[in-house]
């Protein structure tokens, strides 16, 4: 059942998703993305071990990313190169960053660490993991910025990996479906 609608669904957003990755923009500057769109993108944790929940409908709410599991510390890599505008805490998501790369919005939960306040600014910490990221920042696809917590409401060591394109929330597997089969 689960199949059918995951294939029912890549059949009814596939085609938004196809239009509205022409427009993706690398993080550099006025450069859009062209040729191989996902080339300078990076599959977001290292030491990945499994999807442990897909989006969509979950137990009577809506689970707007996809978790991918890793064991506690692995790195978090930056998806796309872009801009973090927001470093926050709080009792779902936990530690928590978004980068924002032209029109898509990349969110990433259950980071190890904490955010802090200094100088006028806020960031986000992991003194074990060397990584300290300021709000405001602009970091390159592939960048290590944040490790895999259990911050927040979570049963097990994963990110939780949120995609916004204008706006609306993206699939994060119908895009990695198309950064694989973009590398064949």
């Amino acid at each position: 059942m689960l199949l059918l609608a995951l294939s029912i669904g890549i059949v009814l957003i596939g085609p938004y998703l196809q239009q509205q990755v022409v427009k993706a923009q690398s993080g550099l500057p006025n450069r859009v993305a062209t040729g191989n769109l996902w080339q300078e993108a990076s599959f977001p944790v290292e030491n990945f071990e499994t999807y442990t929940s897909a989006f969509g409908p979950r137990g009577g709410d809506f689970h707007y990313g996809l978790d991918l599991a890793a064991p506690e510390g692995s790195y978090i890599r930056n998806w796309w190169g872009g801009q973090i505008v927001e470093v926050w805490e709080d009792g779902r998501c936990g530690t928590g960053m978004v980068v924002r790369s032209g029109n898509w919005e990349h969110i990433y939960c259950h980071l190890r660490g904490r955010v802090l306040t200094a100088n006028g600014g806020r960031y986000y910490t992991d003194s074990e993991g060397t990584v300290q990221i300021w709000q405001g920042q602009t970091v390159p696809a592939g960048a290590r910025i944040a490790r895999v917590g259990m911050t927040g409401r979570t049963s097990g060591p994963h990110l939780h990996w949120g995609l916004k394109y204008g706006g609306r929330w993206v699939d994060p597997a119908l895009v990695l479906r198309e950064m694989y089969a973009q590398q064949s």
